[in-house]
């Protein structure tokens, strides 16, 4: 029995870093496009994001939730450069970009294609340059698990440089909007420029990063659960392979690829380097209303955060090898910890389970401890080093003390 989709998503992440001297400039370059709008946060009409994530979190990701309608519009009259000075003080600004109407494609041949839209797309920035396009996909019409899959599968590589020359369908958009898969890319290469910062920080930049959901049928649950067909369909939805990729059951090498948390039976979450998904099934009505919204807006949003810090550590690693940055680094460092990594994102249950996995397996306590390793290697030398030139300085202070006493000995005689 196919395992047919009540509704779906996908959001692909794409992360990339903007030179930390030029961000005020790349948000003064967002403001002035008038086809991205800075998203504003609202107590109340946002009111789920309010109460997920602790204060602390929630000032730095979404700022404007604590501004009022007058201190709003203030900020919305001054001078756009100002906007953006005063807007790169804080640690992540999201903006919007406007769509003029959903943008529709085709996967696939035109006899059997996959429809899609992208129904939106966001630029999450954080003031350190780390930076995230996010866009959001559903497919259109009947679909099955199956598609999902195939489709996942081949969008999160459209960024790749032998896209054209893989041995599987293409994926070809036909809208007003983008004619093609190169029409999109450029729009993509427009927001992340060249990525050079990405790649030297060693990130994947030819692939998208997953974070997909999807409810099947009740009846074709039970029934496939009983077959292993579920289970496997749910290994590839989570791994982002083909269809028709081969799956071992019990295999421990895939195991270890991700982790699966069945919070029911009906509701279940596979984390993986690649990709984060939520399988469900119709039984419940609040599984594909409630359960689906939370997904994509506080877990999403929390999900983007643990990438976050991810990207920043390796990026304070990479600096840790220039020369004469320690200065600097040492504040910035010292800045994360404090505000940053010991700080807790939420206290809702659900919430705390995903952050601690995503933490796990981003394997985030192990690249900290490594560059605190580091860092506290570097600090010492660097003391040792002040300590050598303090002890430099007052000999050749007390040299110079006593060849003065000389000198007056030698004139009293």
């Amino acid at each position: 029995m196919e395992l047919k989709t009540k509704y779906q998503y996908t959001y692909f992440i794409y992360p990339y870093i903007v030179n930390e001297k030029n961000y005020e400039k790349y948000l003064y370059k967002l403001l002035m496009d008038k086809n991205y709008t800075m998203k504003v946060f609202e107590k109340e009409k946002d009111m789920d994001l309010y109460e997920y994530f602790l204060p602390k979190i929630r000032s730095a990701m979404f700022w404007t939730i604590d501004y009022d309608m007058y201190r709003m519009k203030k900020l919305e009259q001054i001078d756009k450069k100002m906007q953006a000075n005063l807007i790169a003080k804080n640690l992540c600004t999201i903006f919007s970009y406007n769509l003029k109407k959903d943008i529709q494609g085709k996967a696939g041949k035109s006899e059997d294609g996959i429809y899609f839209n992208i129904r939106s797309i966001e630029v999450v920035c954080f003031n350190t340059g780390v930076c995230f396009l996010v866009l959001k996909t559903t497919l259109e019409g009947e679909n099955t698990l199956a598609n999902v899959c195939n489709f996942n599968y081949k969008f999160r590589s459209i960024k790749s440089s032998n896209y054209n020359f893989k041995d599987y369908e293409n994926i070809n958009i036909q809208t007003d909007m983008f004619s093609s898969i190169k029409e999109l890319n450029t729009l993509i290469k427009d927001i992340t420029g060249n990525n050079k910062g990405a790649k030297e920080l060693n990130i994947d930049t030819e692939k998208f990063i997953t974070y997909s959901y999807a409810c099947i049928g009740q009846e074709a649950w039970n029934e496939n659960l009983k077959t292993g067909l579920l289970e496997k369909e749910f290994y590839r939805f989570a791994n982002v392979e083909k269809t028709d990729a081969v799956i071992t059951l019990g295999d421990k090498s895939l195991e270890e690829k991700m982790t699966v948390i069945e919070k029911s039976k009906n509701e279940m979450y596979g984390i993986s380097n690649i990709a984060t998904v939520l399988l469900t099934s119709d039984q419940e009505a609040g599984n594909y209303t409630k359960i689906p919204h939370d997904f994509e807006r506080k877990y999403l949003y929390n999900y983007i955060f643990e990438l976050y810090k991810k990207i920043y550590l390796k990026q304070i690693n990479y600096e840790f090898k220039q020369t004469g940055k320690f200065k600097k680094l040492k504040q910035d460092f010292i800045n994360f910890t404090q505000k940053i990594w010991i700080e807790e994102v939420t206290n809702e249950q659900n919430g705390s389970m995903l952050d601690a996995e995503w933490k796990q397996t981003l394997d985030l306590n192990t690249l900290y401890a490594q560059i605190k390793e580091k860092y506290d290697i570097l600090y010492k030398n660097t003391n040792i080093e002040k300590t050598e030139k303090t002890n430099r300085a007052i000999v050749a202070i007390l040299v110079l003390l006593v060849i003065l006493n000389i000198i007056i000995v030698i004139k009293m005689l």
